[in-house]
């Protein structure tokens, strides 16, 4: 379906509108690369209750996405780079090089955390936590220099922990247009944190969720379903 300028704005704000107010939004990214659907929410806004709707209505991998400027300022590694850094004392790193991704040139994979005051981390309760403070301490650390930063973060969070971090490229859309990217690009246009919390929807064949049933659980959940390109012509235009 081709919408109308009109319809397309108004979806937009719609789509923004609703992670002001704490809602989900869905975020198809392309078929031509993942094509999945990710449940999203404003990391900022995440409840035990949002944790479990990730976990019984996506079924995926629960994650945060962040910033580049974010990312820059904790000094957070990509995972990739870590084990090129050590895999001459773990030769078998050298067997693991993510080289053959189909849809992506790298992993945008960083740090896996837990906040401090989880136990276990894995609990609606833990992961709802870990991702909130998470998003308080990215806008509390903007006024800090990196040092402040990184001690604000080691002394709130742990890591390896069941919460991970996907870190956003740099020029985010002119760069690269995955659901990292998608998702901290509406994040921005919205005026929040730029932290966002998703999930995979994932289908009960083993695949993900066709898109037509996705739009159809939009419709049933009141929710805004919205294509990558719309997001980058947006992005764009904004």
């Amino acid at each position: 379906m081709i919408l109308h300028l009109g319809e397309f704005i108004d979806k937009i704000k719609q789509a923004i509108s609703d992670l002001q107010k704490g809602k989900f939004i869905l975020i198809f990214d392309d078929d031509s690369r993942e094509a999945e659907t990710d449940l999203v929410i404003a990391s900022e806004f995440v409840t035990p209750n949002s944790i479990k709707t990730m976990r019984k209505d996506g079924g995926g991998l629960i994650f945060l996405m962040v910033s580049k400027e974010i990312a820059n300022k904790l000094q957070l590694p990509f995972l990739a780079d870590m084990y090129s850094n050590i895999e001459n004392k773990y030769p078998l790193l050298k067997k693991l090089v993510p080289n053959d991704i189909p849809y992506d040139a790298k992993s945008s994979f960083s740090l896996y955390i837990n906040h401090r005051n989880t136990f276990t981390g894995i609990t609606d309760n833990d992961r709802s936590l870990t991702m909130k403070k998470f998003a308080e301490l990215a806008k509390n650390i903007q006024s800090l220099n990196d040092g402040e930063a990184i001690n604000m973060f080691g002394k709130e969070f742990r890591s390896p922990g069941h919460v991970p971090i996907c870190i956003a490229a740099k020029n985010l859309l002119k760069e690269r247009k995955g659901h990292t990217e998608l998702v901290v690009s509406i994040i921005k246009m919205a005026g929040l944190t730029p932290v966002g919390s998703g999930c995979e929807i994932m289908g009960d064949n083993g695949k993900a969720l066709s898109k037509e049933k996705v739009k159809s659980y939009a419709k049933n959940n009141n929710l805004i379903f919205l294509e990558g390109s719309e997001i980058v012509k947006a992005w764009n235009n904004g």
